[in-house]
Order: C-alpha cells, then sequence, then structure tokens
C-alpha cells in the first residue's frame, strides 16, 4: 500500500473517532434537554445518537481492517455490530411509537422546542461535512465502502431536517402536534436505518451510517 493510500486511512479513521465522540455528546445533551422540555422528538434524537456511536464503533473497525487488507470481507465483530445496531433501531422505532400513542392520549405537549432548532442546526452543519469529507476520501481511495458510508450519512442530516422543522413549526406556531409528527418522521428514519443493518449484515445494503 502507497503512503498516500496510509494517509487517506488514517484521515477516514480520525473522521469515523469524531463521528462516535460527536454522536456520544448530541446524545447526551439530546436526551437530558429532551426529557426536561418533554420534546419527544429532541429526546428520540438523542438515543439515536447513541445507536450511531455503536454504528460508528464498526465503521471504524471496518476502516482498520480495510487498511490492513482492502479485500477482506467483513469481521465477525462487524456483522454482529450491524445485526445490534439494527436491532437498536427498530426497538428506538418501536419506543417512539408508544410515546406517540401516550402523548396522544395524555395531550402531551413540549415546554419548549429552542433546544430542538439549535441541536438541529448544529448537527446538520456537521454531518453535511463529515458526508463531504468522507466522500472526498472514498473517491481518492476508490473504495465503495467508505463512499456507501458517506452517502448513508445524509440519513443524519434527514433527520437532523425532522428534528429542525418540528421544532421550529412548534416554537414559531405553537401547533400542538408538530412533536409528534417529527418523532413519527423519526420513526420512519429508525426503521430504515434498522432494516438497512441487518441488509448490510448479510452483505446486501451499504455501510450504515
Amino acid at each position: 500500500m502507497e503512503i498516500s493510500e496510509i494517509k487517506l486511512y488514517k484521515q477516514a479513521y480520525r473522521l469515523s473517532l469524531f463521528t462516535i465522540g460527536y454522536n456520544l455528546l448530541e446524545g447526551i445533551v439530546s436526551i437530558i434537554l429532551g426529557y426536561n422540555d418533554k420534546t419527544l422528538t429532541l429526546f428520540g434524537f438523542g438515543i439515536d445518537s447513541f445507536i450511531e456511536v455503536m454504528s460508528g464503533i464498526g465503521i471504524a473497525i471496518m476502516i482498520v481492517r480495510m487498511k490492513q487488507n482492502p479485500d477482506t470481507p467483513k469481521s465477525t465483530f462487524e456483522i454482529s455490530a450491524l445485526k445490534i445496531t439494527g436491532t437498536a433501531f427498530y426497538l428506538l422505532s418501536a419506543g417512539l411509537l408508544a410515546g406517540i400513542v401516550l402523548n396522544l392520549i395524555h395531550h402531551q405537549k413540549p415546554e419548549s422546542t429552542f433546544w430542538g432548532v439549535i441541536i438541529s442546526l448544529l448537527s446538520i452543519a456537521v454531518m453535511l461535512w463529515l458526508m463531504l469529507a468522507k466522500k472526498a476520501i472514498g473517491k481518492k481511495l476508490h473504495s465503495e465502502p467508505i463512499l456507501a458510508d458517506s452517502n448513508c450519512t445524509k440519513i443524519c442530516i434527514y433527520m437532523s431536517v425532522v428534528l429542525l422543522v418540528a421544532s421550529l413549526i412548534y416554537e414559531l406556531t405553537g401547533f400542538v402536534y408538530a412533536d409528534i409528527i417529527g418523532a413519527a418522521g423519526l420513526v420512519y428514519f429508525s426503521f430504515s436505518e434498522g432494516k438497512e443493518a441487518f441488509e448490510t449484515a448479510k452483505g446486501n445494503g451499504c455501510t450504515v451510517c
């Protein structure tokens, strides 16, 4: 392997570590603020961030494997990580659905969605940068898995947009069902990511975000 390729794999690995660290911090902050403000969308977004940490660990292991030998198949650890990640996404979808039903029954509404706006804007900016950085490295290495990872980061951006729109609508208009609709959007993307994780574990999908 050429020196330039080794440097690119190191950059890809550092990006994966940054992704893990950022999602961990984002998850902690989102869960705390979502719980305090009774915002189901922000709380669910925080849980998703923790699942992305598990996914990020699998991606970091994948990059290390590819650096050693790009042609080797997925390791047992990577496949197990994908299955655990997929299960976690399905559980998140079920939990959010239960939260939606309970909020409808008890007429629960957020106290504020201000922090949802702030966190989603920050997340969109960071994930967009990560997507472009990963894509640039993937193109230079001609690596389909790294390019797939960059493309799957779009799902993270979409989920951030869902949080932003739901939070803005409630903050500006006070529309009672904005938070519930936002949570329903997260259910859709969480379920999609769970399905993608299991397909990837079977060798039929791309690398999960």
